[in-house]
């Protein structure tokens, strides 16, 4: 008859490397592969900020169709045959949209990109800026 006996340390390990592997393979999901993004607004224009270590201009994409801006972009790694042992820059492809909340002067759309930060102004669209009004007294 075979006799297993745990200690707490061995059942802890074992605890560890399930909890490792769980969060290691929600690491790998694609929403992971998606870039930090920030977007902020005033009368005048948008701007969206994108985080994208690793990337060069040539590898982004940025299209504008009616409110709503999409980001596209691909990165490949080195060493993507190689045996990995730990892998936590992602490589692939990764599109993210985001609606803004007024129409955009498409053709006055700047963006820049500087030491991994993507940064779009998206300016108002005329059309759409508030305007006052004046009364007219009689």
């Amino acid at each position: 008859m075979l006799i297993r006996t745990y200690s707490p340390w061995s059942v802890m390990d074992r605890i560890q490397r399930e909890m490792n592997q769980l969060f290691d393979d929600s690491y790998r999901s694609d929403r992971f592969r998606y870039p930090a993004v920030n977007m902020w607004t005033n009368d005048r224009s948008a701007v969206v900020t994108a985080e994208l270590p690793g990337f060069s201009s040539k590898d982004i994409d940025i299209s504008i169709l009616d409110k709503t801006v999409m980001l596209k972009g691909k990165r490949e790694i080195d060493g993507e045959k190689a045996t990995w042992h730990r892998q936590e820059r992602m490589s692939g492809e990764f599109e993210r949209s985001f609606e803004l909340p007024f129409p955009v002067e498409v053709d006055k759309v700047k963006a820049s990109f500087d030491n991994g930060i993507l940064s779009i102004t998206l300016p108002r669209a005329e059309a759409d800026k508030p305007r006052k009004i004046e009364i007219k007294s009689t």
